[in-house]
């Protein structure tokens, strides 16, 4: 990979992970588009490793927060909102972790393909829009309850497809079931934290076990880019988030998807 193609990439990843719009898509669609190979695992486990750097480091208190959950779950205590909230983490981690890990090689071999990003940015932006409008906004985050976390993480099983958004699926799952759209985005992010350790360490070994050699300047470089720029995007979508709601990136979608079915035919 030329310094270019990891800069665009890593700013690419660093903007799209969080935001509504889904960062698989893009990631498939500018390869595609400038006509280059694929960035390879390496490159893939470098900018997720500065994804979840850069929500760990935005989230810290929350993370804190969840860590002591857990020190008291292993105290038999749970009870506490903090062992509450991880046990709904670790719940809604536990159908994607299932599904991803029986059919994800199938996914990347069969849908990685712009038509069908299409079809998913257009019709989960349809719904997102809807939903967001629609659904009452009544909750918070204090109030989620097993059975929620259960939803949302079934929800965020969908964006194992290319083009769906795993930020999207889960904040539109959230806000259904009456959140509010901060609240929603909250628990969005904190959701992302395992499921983004989970894919890259599930491609590190895929990495080790392939041999491949690997420019640790070139991760290193791809990593903090993603890092920087996966910082500030989570802070813009929650100001735009907060004051104006998932329309304008739900309307980017079909933007988005319009371009690419004309670039296609």
């Amino acid at each position: 990979m030329t310094t270019l193609q990891i800069v665009i990439l890593a700013i690419v990843q660093g903007i799209t992970e969080f935001l509504p719009i889904s960062s698989s898509g893009h990631l498939v669609l500018v390869s595609f588009l400038f006509e280059w190979v694929d960035q390879g695992l390496a490159f893939d486990v470098a900018v997720h490793f500065g994804s979840l750097a850069a929500v760990c480091i935005f989230f810290r208190k929350d993370f804190a927060s969840l860590l002591l959950g857990s020190a008291q779950i292993l105290g038999g205590n749970i009870k506490m909102p903090e062992s509450r909230m991880a046990l709904a983490i670790a719940l809604a981690t536990i159908p994607t972790a299932i599904v991803g890990l029986l059919v994800i090689s199938w996914i990347e071999n069969n849908l990685r393909d712009p038509a069908i990003i299409v079809y998913t940015l257009s019709s989960y932006g349809i719904v997102m829009v809807l939903v967001d409008h629609f659904a009452s906004r009544k909750r918070n985050i204090s109030t989620i309850g097993l059975k929620d976390a259960l939803i949302i993480g079934c929800a965020q099983v969908l964006s194992l497809v290319p083009g769906t958004s795993r930020s999207g699926v889960t904040i539109t799952a959230a806000r259904l079931l009456g959140f509010e759209r901060q609240d929603a985005a909250r628990f969005s992010f904190l959701l992302s934290a395992p499921i983004i350790l989970l894919a890259a360490g599930y491609k590190f070994l895929q990495m080790l076990m392939s041999g491949v050699t690997v420019a640790w300047g070139q991760l290193g470089l791809g990593a903090l880019i993603a890092c920087i720029v996966a910082y500030f995007s989570i802070g813009f979508f929650m100001r735009i988030v907060t004051r104006v709601g998932l329309a304008p990136f739900a309307i980017y979608r079909l933007l988005l998807a319009a371009y690419i079915l004309y670039v296609l035919i």
